[in-house]
């Protein structure tokens, strides 16, 4: 397998837990989201995805994009080491959690998005600003969420990685970053801990891989 992704990615950052808690190996392709105006615009990387969106993960003759979907793909093509739990409630439980992290948080403060309401005119603050309160507004809901669940434990759903945790740990990442206070959310932190307490989150995490940059 080949995966084609930027090092700061959320998306990328996903599917790069989930190939490491399966335990899978893959060749790790670089695409940065920066450099000449953005590599995957390259009419090379749009052969790929003509979203000029990574991730893009190649299995053999097989191209697969956006990060939940392969996530799908790798649950049902290895489920020897399963991302998602056993029962349909539990599973549904799970998705819900991650989807509400991909599709209500992650679409509003990506990259693209940031950069287009630069060419509105609004500032770096006024963006750190719009970043922060979108985050900051999904953490809260699911630190609830999560805080009042009896399926919650070391992790997301019981005492296993999985799906959902795929999600979490890039999220709060990238919020680290554009400085949100996570203080308020204490279930969402230890979670996180016991997560990055792990050699597949450490093996994925943006700083350890071969395209990393400095802040």
């Amino acid at each position: 397998m080949k995966l084609h992704n930027f090092f700061r990615s959320s998306a990328s950052y996903r599917v790069r837990i989930a190939l490491n808690l399966k335990g899978l190996g893959y060749e790790y392709r670089a695409v940065h989201l920066r450099r000449g105006g953005g590599e995957q615009f390259s009419p090379a990387f749009l052969e790929l995805n003509p979203h000029a969106l990574v991730p893009v993960l190649e299995d053999g003759p097989h191209l697969l994009t956006q990060s939940l979907a392969i996530l799908e793909y790798l649950e049902e093509t290895h489920p020897e080491r399963p991302l998602l739990p056993a029962t349909r409630i539990e599973r549904a439980r799970v998705r819900a959690i991650a989807l509400s992290i991909a599709c209500d948080v992650h679409p509003l403060n990506n990259l693209r998005v940031l950069e287009y309401l630069g060419k509105l005119g609004l500032g770096q603050e006024v963006r750190s600003e719009w970043y922060r309160h979108w985050v900051e507004a999904g953490l809260r809901a699911l630190e609830t969420e999560l805080g009042r669940s009896a399926a919650t434990g070391r992790f997301c759903h019981g005492d296993t990685p999985g799906f959902a945790d795929c999600c979490l740990v890039p999220q709060l990442f990238n919020a680290r970053r554009f400085g949100c206070d996570l203080s308020p959310y204490a279930k969402l932190l230890a979670i996180d801990a016991n997560c990055n307490a792990l050699p597949e989150f450490q093996a994925a995490a943006p700083d350890a891989q071969p395209d990393a940059e400095s802040p």
